[in-house]
């Protein structure tokens, strides 16, 4: 008997998978508002300190949830799509281990190596300081993180999207009021400052793992996972791996061009980095709606892909691809429109608002081929084809941090130059990531072969 999501209706599938993860998503852009807005309470030095942690930040919950988790929902989807199942019980236990050991991995190179970056993009004084309180926080508890993360891309592979929104959602409610507490205080109580939004990640992604343990265990798989008595086989960890590292590696390049860029951007001032922190929020913001979508593209083209059925795969990824260029398109346009409406939510500083206006003017309307291509990166690992994505990747990152360089070292274009490079880099992202799917759509006779 076939999968039903072979034969349901693409769109109805896709809103149904896509749709609470995109609600999620939405009400955490609510989120991050009110986060960088409690930070930016705190000053200029807050704001620059945020800013260097935040590509460290963005890089484990991207490897977490879009690489390696995508990896998980990945090898699930393609379990289930080709009737595996007790492949299927037993890649919870895969997963968890991986989960295990990735989180190990950042909380050592959260407390020994990302520093040293702090340092040399330009994080100083009560910057610095301010950065170290806040990331010797969120790396101290990542095992959260990495957990949670795992356990909802097993449900959202099963094409249970529902179960990790809802639970995503309510955490969000309580994260908002808990973090301006810890942040700010209360009363007479100072509050912690940076490691307030910190701590109350941590206790809310907690409760939110012990959410989605229990709804695993309790079926929502459609299989029971298998614990005791299952073995660790390398077969499994290589489903998981062979996307998720592709994935991964996407991601780590991602974010070493950030890290670059931010330190580019720190040679301009405080104030400048501070600005160019709450431009680039709006940008973190609105790529987890592409991932919202990209995850319902995995699932469906994973359990595709499981079946061999090119054909709906490609128009599967094409109905997303382009409904996450509308979307994010959209509110990129609108950013670029009115870019002082944005940074005066958070600063009245004028040169705060001159650097954040900049970044919108130039890379905001860029977006929606962000849009594009990032849901096509979700849509391929469910195909399992990642080669693609990382050359896009690489692309984008030679082009924004070479041409950010040229543009400051031979030009003098200052920030403006830098900015440029970045849409630029945005700009081939998203066409090398759809053009070869339009020229060459996806053939899965080789898929167990291990083509990528």
């Amino acid at each position: 008997m076939s999968h039903p999501l072979l034969t349901a209706p693409i769109g109805r599938s896709l809103l149904r998978l896509a749709g609470p993860t995109t609600w999620f998503m939405a009400v955490q852009i609510v989120v991050a508002i009110a986060e960088t807005w409690f930070i930016a309470r705190m000053g200029a030095d807050a704001l620059a300190g945020f800013a260097l942690v935040l590509p460290f930040m963005v890089l484990m919950h991207n490897m977490a949830n879009g690489g390696m988790g995508g990896g998980v929902a990945s090898a699930f989807a393609r379990a289930v799509g080709g009737e595996r199942l007790e492949d299927a019980r037993a890649l919870a236990l895969h997963a968890l281990v991986l989960a295990a050991a990735f989180a190990l991995i950042f909380a050592v190179l959260g407390w020994t190596v990302a520093p040293l970056f702090y340092r040399l993009m330009g994080g100083s004084g009560l910057a610095l300081a301010e950065a170290l309180a806040f990331s010797d926080v969120i790396f101290s508890g990542c095992v959260v993180v990495w957990t949670s993360a795992f356990l909802a891309a097993l449900l959202r592979g099963a094409g249970d999207a529902a179960t990790p929104g809802r639970y995503g959602i309510a955490m969000s409610i309580v994260y908002v009021p808990l973090a301006g507490v810890l942040t700010l205080g209360i009363g007479s109580w100072p509050g912690l400052g940076m490691a307030g939004p910190g701590a109350a990640g941590i206790v809310t992604m907690g409760a939110q793992t012990l959410l989605l343990a229990r709804a695993v265990w309790r079926g929502r798989l459609g299989v029971v996972p298998h614990v005791p008595g299952v073995k660790l086989q390398r077969r499994l960890f290589g489903e998981i791996l062979r996307v998720g590292v592709m994935g991964s590696f996407t991601t780590v390049v991602a974010s070493l061009a950030a890290l670059l860029m931010t330190g580019l951007v720190g040679r301009f001032g405080i104030e400048a980095l501070a600005g160019y922190g709450v431009g680039i929020r709006l940008e973190y913001m609105v790529s987890p709606l592409a991932y919202g979508i990209g995850t319902g593209l995995t699932t469906l083209v994973g359990v595709a892909a499981g079946a061999q059925d090119s054909k709906r795969a490609a128009r599967v990824a094409w109905i997303g691809g382009l409904a996450s260029f509308a979307l994010i398109g959209t509110i990129g346009w609108a950013a670029a429109l009115l870019p002082e409406a944005w940074s005066r939510l958070f600063t009245s500083d004028p040169q705060v608002i001159a650097a954040s206006t900049a970044y919108l003017t130039h890379v905001a309307p860029f977006y929606c081929l962000l849009g594009l291509g990032l849901a096509l990166y979700f849509a391929s690992q469910g195909a399992g084809r990642m080669t693609v994505p990382v050359v896009a990747g690489l692309g984008r990152v030679a082009v924004a941090t070479a041409g950010g360089w040229f543009a400051v070292e031979h030009m003098g274009s200052g920030l403006d130059g830098v900015f440029a490079a970045m849409a630029a880099g945005m700009a081939v992202y998203g066409c090398a990531i759809a053009a070869p799917l339009l020229i060459r759509p996806w053939h899965f006779s080789d898929l167990n072969r291990g083509s990528v």
